[in-house]
């Protein structure tokens, strides 16, 4: 577990670092619409959630590589991480934003650090209960659902408010 805290701690950082600069990703490509599946097109909450959903998921499949054989749980805590801090985002952002009545942009970023910060943290925890293998089905098919809906509503949004910008 001690290889797992040095590379969960690397993957903080690498995450913070790829997420905070995906946010500018699509407009520095000139609106790339293969660019655009992966990093927000807008402001809306739903496409900030990629910001924590690719990087997350990125990162994993490298630890996965790396400490899959020691730790046979790591696929499914990686999972359980990787959607926990995606949807931290639109919960905190629409919990702090239904009790000020506005957003602030510190906030915004915090919340961002946050599910990171959550993502890794449940990652770690988990890792060490073997249980979690059972899940891995489920956590499979969510993680696929929500990387099918960010490509499907990138290009064509419900009219909801969680995508509106």
């Amino acid at each position: 577990m001690k290889k797992l805290k040095k590379y969960v701690w690397i993957g903080i950082l690498f995450c913070l670092i790829l997420g905070s600069l995906s946010h500018f990703f699509y407009s520095w490509t000139l609106s790339n619409p293969i660019v655009g599946i992966f990093c927000p097109v807008s402001e809306s909450a739903w496409e900030h959630m990629k910001l924590v959903f690719f990087p997350v998921l990125f990162y994993s499949g490298i630890l996965c590589l790396l400490c899959q054989k020691e730790i046979p749980a790591l696929f499914s805590s990686c999972l359980a991480g990787v959607l926990a801090g995606t949807l931290f985002i639109p919960v905190f952002f629409y919990t702090y934003t239904g009790i000020l009545g506005y957003h602030l942009l510190g906030l915004d970023i915090l919340t961002f650090v946050l599910a990171v910060l959550l993502s890794f943290f449940l990652t770690y925890h988990l890792a060490a209960c073997l249980k979690m293998q059972r899940l891995l089905p489920i956590l499979l098919f969510l993680t696929l659902l929500f990387f099918s809906a960010f490509f499907l509503f990138t290009f064509h949004p419900p009219k909801l408010g969680i995508f509106s910008a």
